[in-house]
């Protein structure tokens, strides 16, 4: 079969529908002539402001009108931030995604949660390994991260190489597996690399990041000054390699480990079944059995270190858990950092857990799986790319990372700080920005996924600012006239009990501007309402400087 003569003018498009200017929401399109490829497909956690919200998942509006050209979803690793919004996104894009051993596991998890698993294709991919999408050939190459299997792809396509770090660190004594392949960034940097995109999320950090292991140390030595407590640890579920240092922490000890908080048990449960995980014999018991143990026999790892007000820890904390209540003679090691904004939380659960009489232990115990300045220098100098293109990170993470790229020797005019939804179109010769894709927060409420918009949260926004006043009249259908009400009923606004002489005059008011409109024949609904409003706002502005939702009722008898 004679292969299809390709134009050699074409440019490769690299197009992100999010995870710029945030952290979370990470999804980059690839696409190349009659070929499109995705790069991770992650979720991000609504702000405070989306009152109500669950989760936020990309737009993909771009991805569904090209759908003919979309080969598959390659995913880097198994965080929230790169896989959480498959299960929404498979069932508009059904094509195959491929990942590694236990991010496919973790994927997994998901798919059958939401029924998906019969119509998903799924790949494992070794590193080392290849899969050929269309026009693009895609690498997997071993990096270290706070979690299992996590991978940079080298991407190969007829415009040049792309390398994606995906999440990363250079540790070079990692708990489980090997190290990061330099080699192989090296390799590819000496076959020449178009352009590189590297995480930014530490890139104000300098100097290296630590190893992985200096937790473990940090364990014993923790675990040795707090003998005759009951341990708990606070940590990300996801991050496999810290509940297996744990775990050989309270084996040393001779101390029994129960895991709490559903996402850590469903994601523990994968990784010993890939073996991800060496859990010593006997070792780890269910929470039910924990008790036939002494206290200072016990350690419990949990979920709820960011200050989740539903996860395990704070439900512990606030006396509302079934089985545990965290107390005096208890310690509390927070086993993570705040991800910026979620300061207030956590600082919120360490107060209730001091309150308490706990020990709460919150510093040394974490060390970042991202890398810091060094670790972004020493890939730019392996890897040697025309094209800077720093990603995953808010603007100012970005920024950091454009200063090491310039650093280095790259030109500033070959650096591309992208804003999510613009398209950058490149080969060896030239990269411009050349226009924009829709892109945008699609908002999972419960099991609405993309039905509350903008003008719903505007208006979750000014119930929760302002309350809500509603009017209720009847009107005769034959002669327009006003049989009952105005009644007027108010939530979130004043408490009504104390406030009849408002409720009186606001009865009034409205009384005489309907009966204004009905004695000039005006019986339209709209009219009327818009009356009510507009006669009621003003009142309840002039005395109390407040606007609320005012919701008037008409029932026609």
């Amino acid at each position: 079969m004679k292969k299809k003569e390709y134009n050699s003018d074409s440019k490769l498009k690299i197009i992100p529908l999010g995870g710029l200017e945030q952290i979370g929401m990470n999804i980059t399109a690839f696409e190349y002539e009659d070929s499109i490829i995705v790069v991770d497909c992650g979720l991000s956690f609504p702000a405070d402001d989306m009152l109500g919200i669950d989760l936020v998942i990309p737009d993909t509006t771009y991805l569904e009108n090209h759908i003919d050209k979309v080969k598959g979803f390659v995913i880097t690793h198994g965080h929230e931030d790169h896989i959480g919004a498959l299960p929404y996104v498979l069932r508009k894009i059904n094509v195959p995604v491929y990942a590694t051993r236990l991010t496919m596991g973790i994927i997994e998890n998901k798919l059958k949660e939401h029924n998906l698993m019969g119509t998903t294709k799924r790949k494992v991919i070794k590193f080392g390994q290849s899969v050929n999408l269309g026009q693009f050939r895609v690498e997997y190459i071993k990096t270290n991260h706070s979690i299992v299997d996590a991978a940079a792809l080298a991407i190969y396509s007829p415009a040049g190489i792309v390398v994606h770090t995906g999440d990363f660190k250079v540790d070079y004594t990692p708990v489980y597996g090997d190290a990061i392949d330099l080699q192989r960034f090296a390799e590819l940097g000496k076959k020449g690399v178009l352009a590189l995109m590297c995480d930014s999320t530490n890139a104000e950090r300098p100097g290296f990041t630590q190893s992985e292991k200096t937790v473990g140390k940090t364990f014993d030595n923790l675990f040795a000054e707090h003998k005759n407590t009951r341990i708990f640890v606070a940590t990300f579920a996801s991050n496999v390699d810290r509940v297996q240092q744990i775990i050989n922490t309270a084996y040393k000890f001779g101390r029994k480990v129960a895991v709490e908080g559903r996402s850590m048990v469903n994601i523990l449960e994968t990784a010993m079944n890939l073996e991800c995980i060496n859990v010593p014999e006997n070792t780890l018991v269910d929470l039910d059995q924990l008790k036939n143990f002494p206290p200072d026999q016990q350690v419990i790892i949990t979920t709820g270190s960011q200050g989740e007000s539903m996860a395990a820890l704070s439900r512990m904390a606030n006396n509302m858990h079934r089985k545990i209540t965290i107390g005096a003679g208890d310690t509390v090691i927070f086993s993570s950092s705040p991800i910026p904004g979620n300061e207030k939380p956590v600082t919120k659960i360490i107060n209730e857990l001091l309150r308490k009489g706990a020990d709460v232990i919150f510093q040394d115990a974490h060390v970042s799986g991202h890398a810091c300045q060094e670790e972004i220098k020493l890939i730019y100098t392996l890897v040697h790319p025309k094209y800077a293109i720093p990603v995953h990170g808010e603007y100012k993470h970005l920024k950091a990372q454009a200063n090491i790229a310039n650093s280095l020797g790259i030109d500033k005019e070959n650096i591309f700080m992208l804003s999510s939804g613009e398209v950058l179109e490149l080969d060896e010769q030239s990269a411009e920005v050349t226009g924009r894709v829709p892109v945008g927060s699609i908002l999972v409420d419960g099991l609405g996924v993309g039905d509350v918009g903008n003008v719903v949260l505007r208006d979750r926004q000014h119930l929760a600012e302002d309350g809500i006043v509603i009017v209720v009249m009847s009107l005769d259908r034959a002669s327009g006239e006003l049989l009952a009400g105005p009644d007027i009923v108010s939530r979130g606004f004043v408490y009504v009990r104390e406030s009849d002489e408002l409720m009186d005059e606001a009865r009034y008011v409205v009384d005489v501007a309907i009966q204004a409109c009905l004695d000039r024949g005006i019986t339209d609904w709209g009219k009327l309402k818009a009356t009510t409003k507009d006669a009621l706002s003003d009142l309840i502005w002039k005395k109390t400087k407040r606007r609320p939702m005012i919701l008037p009722i008409i029932m026609e008898v």
